[in-house]
């Protein structure tokens, strides 16, 4: 059995330690990374890219997860019939632009544009959809509503588990408008995919 001297000698040792530097030297310094060393990485982490710097994401939790397995399935099943595209699911990297890489949470390209669809990554999407985190609400609603925008995604869907709905939203031009904000109660219903809706009551209540 350890002593509590020996313990907190322990501790403090431990306390003092630095980061592994000869490790941390092995990557580019922030701001410095190229786009193929960003690619280069690997890993089950989400790690997001921008102009040379790269955020490491917060480990979603179990609920955040479900909910996207949820979203996930409903989308595969009703565009897998008829062959209407293809969707995955994070992590897995979106190019917004040159420099600029996302990780949504559900994403979505049409069957005729799957020339954009690499094993790396996508160029773009067609509909993307993101469940609001908790650790920062202003990435999803407000930040990434902008950056999809911008690489011209025609569709964007925000769930909130916290305000009980989701919210569509469809592009006009270089802005998103709001398509319909749905409930709980409700069926958020697709613009891009006429016929493709999800209960929004069973989505945000899975356990």
């Amino acid at each position: 059995m350890v002593s509590e001297i020996e313990n907190s000698k322990l501790n403090s040792v431990l306390a003092d330690a630095e980061p592994a530097w000869e490790i941390a030297r092995l990557f580019p310094a922030q701001g410095s990374w190229s786009q193929q060393e960003y690619l280069e990485l690997k890993g089950n982490r989400l790690v997001e890219f921008t102009d040379g710097w790269i955020e490491v994401l917060a480990m979603p939790t179990m609920a955040h997860q479900l909910i996207v397995a949820f979203l996930y399935r409903a989308l595969t099943d009703f565009i897998s019939p008829n062959k209407l595209g293809s969707a995955l699911f994070a992590p897995f990297r979106v190019r917004l632009r040159d420099a600029k890489y996302r990780e949504p949470d559900v994403m979505f390209m049409l069957a005729e544009h799957g020339n954009r669809m690499h094993e790396e990554f996508w160029e773009g999407a067609d509909l993307v959809m993101e469940v609001v985190s908790e650790d920062d609400r202003r990435r999803d609603l407000e930040t990434k509503r902008g950056e999809y925008a911008r690489a011209g995604i025609p569709e964007y869907w925000i769930v909130d588990p916290q305000q009980g709905e989701i919210t569509v939203l469809a592009l006009d031009g270089e802005n998103y408008i709001e398509h319909a904000r749905f409930p709980r109660g409700k069926r958020a219903a697709s613009r891009l995919l006429p016929g493709f809706e999800i209960e929004v009551t069973a989505a945000l209540a899975v356990k």
